[in-house]
């Protein structure tokens, strides 16, 4: 059988795929079972930042691999602990725990939250997580919970209580929300990426901001798919000048291997106790070698490379016949257009150029090192594809 059809076969039908296997990558192409070459824009759904074969991230995880692959958390081990700093450095937050996906380490930041309360009041009265209508924080049931989307929250019941949900960007029912229950947090990314790539305005993040404080609750800032530079900072929350008091991450930071970050502030830092969180692989050396490399890359240089990049689509773009709107931030940015956004992803497919898709939009998530000379080829085919109406 053929890749295709031995997935079709044995693999649960969990996902809508492409008719299209990889089988190898380099930089920001990949190239399919049958050498049909693309140039990637989705990077992995944000997660291979530096492209394909990336040559530094693969010394640095099979060097750690012939050292020590993996050891339990019952043991220190360099890798873990020079990450953690290197995440606190560069953040000003304290603590870090580490798991291994994005879902993870926001099931953390609410375990974490909710535990800073019950020391505060000494029981469970002030719970409640405030999350935004259309936000998307994984696919646990204690995620999908949070989720503010009545799509993803069928079939799976019951769903884990203590979670509302405020309009986006309406500051007024996130503070009628926090009167009529008893919250512990506000968590919210600050750009809606499966919600179809919408960023929050920067009022809204201040008076949130400016609410927690007032209320004693904490600010956790989900940043799985915009952290780890894909905003044109190292995290998207600096865009808008509010120190969150948790910031989970995922995605980018593992380069291709499964990592989950909650960074815990000066609030929370000594929440968690011994035995009251865990994760047999939650940094796990050889991940953890691979996402200092990452980490260690995201300079100011690359940085402004991302911002560089980003005002080269939109400035491609523009004017589009077709186009309707332009959203998102840095190398995270959604496309609305009058032709169908499945229709454009499969056209543009078929000319080897690989987009993704969120809601009704197009979704442009290439690597953060993309070349200008791929990068006009790709977008002048997605151009053509979004005129053609």
């Amino acid at each position: 059988m053929s890749i295709i059809e031995t997935d079709h076969q044995y693999v649960a039908n969990t996902y809508k795929r492409f008719p299209v296997a990889l089988v190898r990558g380099k930089g920001a192409k990949a190239w399919d079972e049958n050498g049909k070459e693309y140039i990637d824009l989705g990077s992995g759904i944000a997660v291979n930042i530096f492209g394909y074969g990336d040559e530094k991230w693969k010394q640095a995880v099979t060097a750690q691999l012939d050292a020590l692959p993996h050891s339990s958390n019952l043991y220190h081990t360099e890798p873990c602990g020079k990450l953690a700093k290197m995440l606190c450095e560069r953040t000003g937050m304290k603590k870090v725990f580490f798991a291994n996906s994005g879902a993870e380490a926001n099931e953390c930041a609410v375990k974490a939250a909710r535990k800073y309360a019950y020391d505060k009041y000494g029981d469970e009265s002030h719970s409640t997580v405030i999350t935004l209508k259309n936000s998307f924080h994984g696919r646990t049931l204690g995620m999908l919970s949070a989720t503010g989307q009545d799509h993803f929250h069928r079939f799976f019941g019951p769903f884990t209580p203590g979670f509302v949900y405020a309009e986006a960007n309406n500051l007024s029912d996130v503070k009628r929300l926090s009167e009529e229950n008893g919250c512990c947090a506000v968590m919210v990314e600050m750009v809606q990426g499966e919600g179809g790539v919408m960023p929050l305005n920067y009022g809204f993040v201040k008076g949130i901001w400016q609410l927690c404080k007032e209320k004693d609750m904490l600010f956790i800032v989900d940043e799985v798919q915009t952290g780890n530079g894909r905003s044109g900072r190292l995290f998207s929350y600096m865009n808008f000048e509010r120190q969150p008091d948790i910031v989970t991450t995922a995605k980018g930071l593992g380069g291709g291997l499964p990592i989950g970050a909650c960074l815990l502030g000066e609030k929370a830092e000594n929440t968690l106790g011994y035995g009251d969180h865990g994760s047999t692989f939650g940094g796990n050396p050889a991940v953890c070698a691979g996402a200092i490399s990452i980490l260690e890359r995201i300079d100011d240089a690359l940085l402004q490379g991302v911002r560089e990049r980003s005002a080269f689509i939109v400035d491609k773009l523009n004017g589009a016949k077709g186009l309707k709107s332009i959203s998102g931030m840095g190398l995270m940015l959604g496309l609305e257009t009058e032709r169908s956004a499945g229709e454009i992803a499969g056209a543009c497919l078929a000319r080897g150029v690989l987009v993704l898709t969120a809601k009704a939009k197009v979704r442009l998530l290439p690597p953060l090192t993309i070349g200008f000379e791929e990068l006009e080829k790709a977008v002048s085919i997605l151009r053509e594809e979004i005129e053609r109406v």
